[in-house]
This record gives structure tokens, C-alpha cells and sequence, in this order.
């Protein structure tokens, strides 16, 4: 670690590629001009500002910024034209149909029927659960008890187990004996929810699915359907009809459209500040509503990018940026 920052520094390094360690303080860069964040929902507005901080004092560090479900800010961002969107609207070639059903956990033998005969045929499935352990105060399964209790229901089928809290080598073997074939059934945690693939996993079930957030299921069925074979999701839960809850689920499962899916998330939960830390919540604006008023903030957009094009050196534009940075950095400040 020591000799990899060493070579970041004296720039003997021309790319690096890390986890949530980059964003350390000690961890500083001789030129830093590019960074490209993938699973952006996964990181907090604070987080990416400190590494483009890192950037050389006076110069802009340009950024990509890769989701296949932008939270509410962000897509906020993207139509107040602070951001450029660069939209693939396709699946990557090889990929299947997955069908996504929401059913209430009450439903449980049906699941496992349905197991069952995944299996018989050939493939694989998952079963996604909440938690690694037993918590009194969350009465969403724990993926080791759960494991435990599908060896007993479903005696024929040879079940695994990972999650975030299995040492590496042990998480591994997990993922591999489930990628050879050689297990039928994961139980698993978030920690299968970006970079596994496993081509004859056609079936996930997700269960308590109301505790995740709308990009993380969307993440977690991209697991399956990745092969010759459809996929069926399940999105278990306790949810009543009618619910909020119920009705994201709902939502969920009516569309494979992440940025349709993200339209809904601001819907439901606004965009938060685009000028501050706040990702989701309310917005600071009193008058404009982001997806009721999305063609007057194109007609704005347009016209300040003709202001600027025509006059850049218009004193009113720079007292502009010098307000509206007073107030993003006044924001951020206040919250830490």
C-alpha cells in the first residue's frame, strides 16, 4: 500500500483502481485529471468531492460517473444541465428476459416448489437475504440462518453460503463452487450485487424486499438473465397491497428500465439538494418540481448556454457562479 501511494505521488502510476480507500486523505495524486466512479448510487456526494479535490489546485479534474439507476440527485444534476448524459438504452448483447414478480411472503412453499424445479432442469438460483446474523431488532432473515434452514427444507439440492463478513478465501470458494455448478443455491447477501455473473443463474428470490432501495434490486436482478435461459425474480415481501412499499415493488417489477426505474425513486423520495450533500428529500427550490417542470428547466438550459456562448465575459454571469457556489459550499459546510 505504502509503495502504491508512493507511485501515485511521483506519478510513476498512470491509472489506479480502488475502493472507497481512494477518498483517504493520504492517498494524493501528482496530476490527477480523470476519474471515473462506477456504481455511483454506492458513494455519497462528500466522497466524490474529495476526490476530485484531489485534482492539481486551479485546474478541473474531469469525472465519469457510470449507474444504471442514478439517485434522485443525480438525475436531478442531469436535467438542471450540470452534468452530460450519455444514455445506453440497450442490454449488453447475450442477455435474456427476466420476469419479476412481487408475491407475499406467505407464499413461501410456492417458492421453494418453484426452486425445485429450476434446479431439476439444470440452472441455478439465488436467495437474497438482508442480514449475515440474527437481529432482534429487524425481523428480516439472516443469511445464515436461512442457509441453515433451506439444507433442511430443500435436502436435495446442495445450498452455499456468502456474505460480507466470510474471510476472503472462504467467500471465494463459495462463489466458485457456485459458478462451476458444483451448488445449486446461494444464499447470499448485497455482496453478490455488482460483478457476479453466473450465466446458468436464471431464478432469484429476494426476500423482506421492501427494505432495499430500488437501485439495489435492479442491481441484484441483473445477476440472472445473463445466459441462453430466462429469468424469474421474486420480490418477497410483507408489504400490504396499497403500501408504499408495495407499490415501489410494484414498480420494480413492471420494468427493466433503470432510468425509468430512477424517474420513480426521485418521484418518490425528490431530489434533495443539487446544490448541497443532500442525495434524496426535499428540494431547496420553492417554485420548480423536477419532473412536473422538466421543459421549462430545458428552455433555461438552453438559454444560459446561448448567454454564455454569445457574452462569456458578461460580469452578471460571473456574479452568478460566485453566488451559486457561496450557496453549495454554505450548504455542504452546514452539513458537515
Amino acid at each position: 500500500r505504502d509503495a502504491t501511494q508512493a507511485a501515485l505521488l511521483d506519478g510513476a502510476v498512470g491509472v489506479t483502481i480502488g475502493t472507497h480507500a481512494l477518498f483517504q486523505d493520504r492517498v494524493r495524486f501528482q496530476r490527477l485529471g480523470l476519474i471515473v466512479v462506477d456504481e455511483q448510487h454506492r458513494f455519497g456526494v462528500q466522497q466524490r468531492l474529495s476526490l476530485r479535490d484531489k485534482g492539481p489546485e486551479g485546474q478541473a479534474t474531469h469525472q465519469l460517473i457510470m449507474s444504471a439507476t442514478p439517485i434522485p440527485r443525480t438525475l436531478a444534476q442531469s436535467l438542471y444541465a450540470d452534468l452530460d448524459v450519455s444514455t445506453i438504452d440497450e442490454l449488453p448483447p447475450g442477455r435474456t428476459p427476466v420476469r419479476t414478480v412481487a408475491i407475499a411472503n406467505t407464499r413461501r412453499d410456492d417458492v421453494l416448489a418453484r426452486i425445485g424445479e429450476v434446479c431439476a432442469a439444470g440452472r441455478q438460483a439465488y436467495w437474497v437475504c438482508t442480514l449475515v446474523e440474527v437481529s432482534e431488532q429487524l425481523s428480516a432473515q439472516a443469511a445464515e440462518e436461512t442457509a441453515a434452514l433451506l439444507r433442511e427444507e430443500l435436502a436435495h439440492l446442495r445450498v452455499g453460503l456468502v456474505h460480507g463478513r466470510m474471510k476472503a478465501d472462504d467467500k471465494d470458494a463459495q462463489m466458485r463452487a457456485f459458478k462451476e455448478g458444483r451448488t445449486q443455491l446461494l444464499v447470499a447477501t448485497t455482496v453478490i450485487e455488482v460483478g457476479v455473473d453466473v450465466p446458468n443463474a436464471t431464478m432469484m428470490v429476494i426476500m423482506d424486499a421492501d427494505r432495499f432501495g430500488v437501485s439495489q434490486l435492479h442491481q441484484l436482478r441483473g445477476r440472472i438473465g445473463r445466459g441462453q435461459y430466462p429469468g424469474l425474480c421474486l420480490l418477497v415481501t410483507s408489504a400490504a397491497p396499497d403500501t408504499p412499499a408495495r407499490t415501489r415493488l410494484d414498480a420494480v417489477a413492471s420494468t427493466r428500465d433503470g432510468f425509468r426505474l430512477a424517474e420513480l425513486d426521485l418521484a418518490q423520495r425528490h431530489e434533495g439538494n443539487v446544490l448541497g450533500a443532500d442525495q434524496s428529500g426535499r428540494s431547496v427550490l420553492s417554485m420548480l418540481r423536477v419532473l412536473d417542470h422538466a421543459d421549462v428547466i430545458t428552455a433555461a438550459k438552453d438559454l444560459a448556454t446561448r448567454w454564455v456562448s454569445q457574452d462569456p465575459d458578461d460580469p452578471r454571469l460571473a456574479d452568478m457562479v460566485r453566488s451559486t457556489e457561496e450557496m453549495a459550499t454554505g450548504d455542504l459546510m452546514e452539513q458537515g
